[in-house]
């Protein structure tokens, strides 16, 4: 393949941080101006325990019953492991497109490229996955939002198509910042992470104090279940949903300040910080629910939790602070989205390259990445207008695709790690040692490989109980895997014409810059 790629010759560096982009083969042209509480509010955001952990507690306690709690802290370990790899990663290659930049240094640009093309698309199935979680809180607080009309629950058709309203809504302001500049950007992620984080504290603090049972309901399963480990297997979905885009602040490196030594400590704490409070929040919500038993805790999930047990005036009020989180993590993750686009159309490496890399010099930001996320994400939002199963369809596909991906990039740093061929010394941009495993990288590596194998086939298992319930709808119970074949075979069809299109017009391939 032709590399379209600009001329990467840079201009003369004015900082360590130019610096280290260009021993990459680019040059500087985002702007440069994320601090490491912003770098960290990137990761945080994408996760956004309040966005995700109210949007799938249902779902978990439905399935699984209280003990669908101790998936939390199995989920939470085996990302963590994933995240050390990461780190590693990030404190190396501090490029922006973070998943396919690591994963073509690691392989082959081909096998990178199809591992960005899976980032990509999944990424964006997440943004929408995101919106839809508005109809989980805004119904909740005001009738009003109920914009359709009729039963505001997101599995019920007036839920789903009203969820698909609010959606479309929230992506076109989302897309809107995404355009500004990128301290607009900045402050309001900085803003929301702020409020999420002192949120959801504050949620914790008044669950937990307004307990109904104790902690030892969470070796309980749900009423009826005979199948402990499907349930669980099931109930997992909802940590696995919740702890996914800790690598945003990777994707961010070429806008932070310091990115060797910021971006692999951003990465962990934004998912170690996660988890700790996401593990609180579902443990509170356990004891703090007034039924166990009645059916709405597995319909209505945290939002009955909060307005039944706190107060109608209290619960919505916390509930405003969960559409701040959601508005924030919506932007974040389309904002990881818009920089996968970037980097990748840089190289050369999507349609329209030429578009997509283009930056516009007084933001700071590729203007082009953010529409085409926003407008897509806003195309697989209409699904919901068809069935409301379409919700856990696209809510599960984002997560496999982005499990898949990771997987992509820690099986080719253990076979790296194998043969010897890894980096493990040099230092950051202060002189200090960058971020490594040692000698526990091996190991390390191998589990989170292992792991992430794991739950990609626990995820796209297409079980008739979980995405077809009402039964009729067998292209629901396999869509997550339909829409994953369909992903591949288009992104390899995409290789072929390209591949025939400069061999006919005589061109040679190129290797776009800084890949072996």
């Amino acid at each position: 393949m032709t590399s379209t790629a600009p001329d990467v010759r840079p201009d003369p560096p004015h900082s360590p941080d130019d610096r280290s982009l260009t021993e990459f083969g680019y040059r500087q042209e985002l702007h440069r101006s994320l601090s490491r509480y912003a770098s960290f509010a990137a990761g945080f955001s994408f996760i956004s325990v309040l966005t995700t952990v109210f949007q799938f507690f249902a779902f978990g306690y439905a399935f699984g019953g209280p003990v669908f709690f101790w998936t939390w802290p199995a989920v939470l370990l085996g990302q963590l492991l994933v995240a050390a790899c990461f780190a590693e990663l990030a404190a190396r290659y501090p490029i922006s497109g973070a998943i396919y930049q690591w994963s073509s240094r690691l392989s082959t640009p081909t096998f990178g490229w199809f591992v960005g093309w899976i980032m990509v698309i999944g990424q964006i199935v997440v943004v929408a996955a995101a919106a839809l979680a508005l109809q989980i809180v805004m119904p909740a607080i005001w009738s009003g939002f109920q914009i359709v009309g009729g039963d505001p629950t997101p599995t019920t058709a007036t839920g789903a198509a009203n969820a698909a309203v609010l959606g479309v809504i929230l992506l076109a302001l989302t897309t809107v910042v995404n355009i500004l500049d990128n301290r607009v950007l900045s402050v309001v992620n900085r803003v929301g992470v702020t409020a999420e984080i002192i949120g959801a504290i504050l949620i914790i603090v008044l669950l937990f104090t307004h307990s109904e049972r104790s902690p030892g309901i969470t070796f309980h399963t749900a009423e009826g279940s005979t199948d402990l480990l499907g349930a669980l297997l099931v109930g997992s979905f909802m940590a696995a949903y919740v702890m996914i885009g800790f690598d945003s602040a990777g994707e961010m490196s070429e806008e932070t300040h310091n990115p060797r030594r910021t971006a692999p400590r951003t990465i962990l704490t934004a998912l170690g910080a996660a988890g700790l409070l996401g593990g609180l929040l579902v443990l509170g919500g356990l004891l703090a629910a007034p039924s166990l038993t009645d059916g709405k805790l597995g319909v209505d999930g945290l939002s009955y939790v909060l307005t039944s047990s706190l107060g109608d005036g209290v619960g919505r009020f916390l509930l405003a602070d969960v559409v701040v989180a959601i508005t924030v993590a919506t932007l974040a993750i389309q904002t990881s989205a818009c920089r996968m686009l970037f980097s990748m159309a840089r190289d050369g490496q999507l349609p329209f390259a030429a578009r997509l890399a283009k930056v516009n010099p007084r933001t700071g930001m590729p203007n082009a990445p953010a529409l085409v996320v926003g407008v897509l994400a806003a195309a697989l939002l209409l699904l919901n207008f068809a069935s409301p199963e379409a919700f856990l369809a696209i809510g599960t596909t984002c997560i496999v695709m982005l499990y898949l991906a990771y997987a992509m990039v820690t099986g080719p740093l253990l076979v790296r790690r194998l043969k010897g061929t890894f980096p493990t010394t040099g230092t950051d941009e202060t002189g200090k040692p960058l971020f490594s495993l040692g000698r526990w990288g091996v190991p390390v590596n191998a589990l989170a490989l292992l792991y992430g194998l794991f739950m990609t086939v626990n995820l796209a298992w297409p079980r008739a109980e979980v995405y077809d319930p009402a039964g009729g709808h067998w292209w629901f119970q396999w869509f997550t895997v339909l829409f994953l074949l369909a992903t591949l075979v288009l992104g390899l069809l995409y290789r072929v014409t390209r591949t025939r299109q400069t061999r006919s017009a005589g061109a040679t391939t190129s290797v776009p810059p800084g890949q072996p």
